[in-house]
């Protein structure tokens, strides 16, 4: 049990440590940010087309063409595959 208790306490330390800025030895995967209006241009799309195609609100798009929300999370990593590989996701989503 204290190996369990020393893993969690060294990871909540890692997380502290993360969020006031300071280096961690912890690996970070963070996808980087899109321009969500860029990518639907490029695609020659409308707001609503690609909110459908890609399963997204069309609410949430506009809030990110607007800058208003970012994208994160999964909603990130999928948009940054569909800006490198949009076939390869409408493929996928069918």
């Amino acid at each position: 049990m204290t190996s369990a208790f020393e893993s969690i306490a060294q990871g909540l330390k890692e997380a502290i440590d993360l969020n006031d800025g300071k280096k961690v030895a912890a690996r970070i995967h963070r996808a980087p940010e899109v321009n969500v209006a860029e990518i639907r241009q490029n695609l020659g799309l409308t707001q609503m087309e690609f909110a459908s195609k890609f399963c997204i609100s069309v609410s949430t798009l506009r809030h990110w063409e607007r800058g208003d929300r970012s994208p994160h999370g999964p909603a990130l990593a999928l948009l940054n595959v569909v800006a490198k590989e949009p076939q390869a996701v409408l493929r996928a989503l069918g």
